[in-house]
């Protein structure tokens, strides 16, 4: 058993040491233990809505859902996936203004297309709420102008391989993230809305070679590098990160390895001017969105580059149990960051991570879609069918609530924590997340926006749960909340809130009733509390390929 904990412990040093975090949903395909599966579900939809506002005014509207899904789980010998997307359209009765077409979903996976070559890809969707200090909140917003459909995809290769006694891997990933503009932000008297998030594409390349302990040395050594690239539109801000390094992991028992590396990295954020008028204030757009002066040079707003380090622990007492945590220096600070898992049993996982980047809205989103396991189930709402902050895997949980936090353009440095839980007891499955998120904004040089040292600080929670009832009866519910405190002045702070509960029952093969109700609202300092509740009643019918 000890030898077997030592390999384990040795394999993960195999992955890069501390930069196994940056790669993170780099390699491994799920499995789980009643192994291979597929399980496709198609589905057609249709409900009835009605919402009520309570605050800050009273308003009663109705429309009719009708949308097309899929819900499938893959795991292979060689591949694995999990998707929940939905297409739903919107049809509001007599004049109200609730027409619309929304498309919501997570999606990842991963396959093996030779020995040693995997392709892996992930996806999201979501509508949600966009505050005037650049927070949201994942609800039933359908009827409110303030609400913003968000876009995120990724792919790239990975390739693992042995070269005689030395290990060599390389990795890269190619991501893109897009925000549509809300028709309107309810903001307080003199207040200006945050420039909101407009689109990005971001590269990240990596390659590791080493050797293993007792190889050649009684430690084990290697050598690798990256760049990461970052391209997002507003102001035409660019993040630039290269790096070399080297890195060396030492045994000190069966179970417990000291690691650390040393390198060299340089990073540069720049951007370009605002489009000013002829008074010299910044000029808008129709979407509202600060306009880009592409003929000005571009300006350094951050840069920094010389020695970086770190030096860590990496615990695995058993293969239920793994942990690893760095300190370090990088980005011009100290920089801490890790990891920690533990399956107490085959039914319930726990999973930590502690972060410390610098990247943009959509570099974080990017980040954190492609840490997802490749096997899990996504909680979705009843109401609006969108997917929750967080999803449910036995394998490592991951939520992506922290990188929903805020929709400001500016580049950030970002530290925080999140922790989840998942649990299956066959009939009754629970997941729950909650985390803390700091992003410290580097202004843009030319962009007339004053952000130097403003910080915003955001906590989260959320917690799903379904039972099956009986043989032809089940029962869901969820919520999540999150408080954010702005640190641009006149801002404040906000609350935000979702939850909801469905009664579902088969009526036919295939064909099944839900009944719903939700709550959201907003709870915020300067402007007037939002608050509405919703019921759906409604039939779908589920074509099985199993």
């Amino acid at each position: 058993m000890k030898q077997c904990a030592l390999r384990l412990v040795l394999a993960l040093a195999a992955l890069g040491l501390s930069g196994a975090a940056e790669a993170a949903g780099n390699g491994a395909l799920s499995t789980n233990a009643d192994g291979y599966h597929t399980e496709v579900v198609p589905y057609i939809e249709a409900a009835q809505v009605v919402s009520a506002q309570i605050d800050p005014v009273n308003d009663v509207v109705t429309w009719t859902n009708l949308a097309v899904g899929l819900d499938a789980s893959i795991v292979g010998k060689r591949s694995a996936a999990s998707v929940s997307l939905r297409y739903e359209r919107r049809i509001g009765w007599d004049d109200d203004d609730v027409g619309g077409d929304t498309v919501s979903g997570v999606a990842r996976a991963g396959v093996a297309l030779a020995e040693g070559l995997t392709m892996e890809a992930g996806g999201f969707a979501a509508r949600t709420r966009v505050e005037a200090d650049g927070s949201t909140s994942l609800g039933g917003f359908v009827s409110d102008d303030s609400t913003s459909q968000i876009y995120s995809a990724y792919a790239g290769p990975s390739v693992h391989t042995m070269v005689d006694q030395v290990e060599v891997e390389g990795h890269y990933r190619f991501g893109y993230t897009k925000v549509e503009e809300p028709d309107a932000i309810v903001v307080a008297p003199g207040q200006r809305p945050a420039d909101i998030f407009d689109e990005s594409t971001i590269h990240m390349a990596q390659a590791r070679a080493g050797i293993g302990p007792d190889v050649v040395a009684p430690f084990g050594f290697g050598a690798g590098g990256g760049f990461t690239q970052q391209d997002i539109s507003n102001f035409d801000q660019r993040i630039r990160d290269a790096y070399a390094r080297a890195d060396a992991i030492l045994p000190i028992s069966p179970t417990v390895a000291l690691a650390g590396g040393v390198g060299l990295e340089n990073v540069e954020v720049s951007s370009r001017d605002v489009v000013r008028d002829a008074s010299g204030n910044p000029l808008a757009g129709p979407d509202g969105r600060f306009v880009t002066d592409q003929s000005s040079p571009r300006r350094i707003d951050y840069q920094t580059d010389g020695l970086i380090w770190d030096a860590g622990v990496m615990w695995r007492p058993s293969r239920r149990t793994a942990l690893e945590a760095y300190v370090g220096h990088r980005y011009g600070s100290m920089n801490y960051h890790g990891t920690f898992s533990y399956a107490p049993n085959s039914r319930e996982s726990y999973n930590v991570a502690v972060y410390d980047n610098l990247t943009s809205f959509g570099g974080a989103l990017v980040n954190q879609l492609a840490g997802l396991p490749a096997n899990f189930e996504a909680f979705v709402n009843p109401i609006n069918g969108q997917v929750g902050g967080c999803v449910a895997s036995l394998d490592n949980g991951n939520c992506l609530a922290s990188a929903l936090g805020s929709l400001r353009s500016s580049v950030f440095k970002s530290r925080g924590v999140m922790a989840s839980h998942s649990l299956d007891l066959g009939r009754t499955r629970v997941s729950t997340g909650v985390g803390y998120d700091q992003r410290k904004y580097i202004p843009a040089a030319g962009s007339g926006i004053d952000v130097s040292g403003a910080t915003d600080e955001m906590v989260w929670a959320a917690v799903y749960g379904t039972t099956e009832l009986d043989l032809y009866s089940s029962f869901s519910a969820g919520a999540s909340i999150n408080w954010f405190d702005s640190g641009f002045a006149g801002d404040g702070k906000s609350t935000g809130y979702s939850m909801s509960m469905a009664y579902n029952r088969d009526l036919l093969r295939g064909l099944s009733g839900v009944a719903a109700v939700g709550l959201d609202g907003v709870v915020r300092d300067n402007v007037p509390d939002f608050l509405a509740a919703s019921a759906l009643l409604g039939l779908r019918y589920s074509f099985f390929d199993r």
